[in-house]
């Protein structure tokens, strides 16, 4: 199944769901940013308390991917960008094998 939005029309939906989720980080000492949406990829880097932390992953999967398939479409993925790597999103899809 397509993911029926243009990645501008997903990124504005995908910015949403982060705007609700963001307290729940804040609340923790961390923060989220959205960097890019390369559908069914969506790119965002951890800030804060969330850098480093042994939750992150399963904050990554179980919360912020979670909301957007069930609040967007049930394809998207999330991608934690590191610290440096904002302007290298390509390179980041080859190294995951994407």
């Amino acid at each position: 199944m397509a993911i029926p939005f243009e990645n501008e029309e997903l990124k504005e939906a995908v910015s949403q769901v982060i705007e609700e989720i963001r307290p729940m980080l804040q609340m923790d000492g961390g923060d989220i940013t959205l960097i890019d949406v390369q559908k069914p990829i969506v790119f965002v880097q951890l800030q804060g308390g969330c850098v480093g932390c042994s939750s992150a992953g399963a904050t990554l999967k179980y919360g912020v991917e979670k909301a957007l398939r069930e609040k967007i479409h049930p394809e998207l993925t999330v991608m934690n960008v590191p610290h440096g790597y904002e302007d290298k999103l390509d390179e980041l899809m080859k190294y995951a094998g994407i």
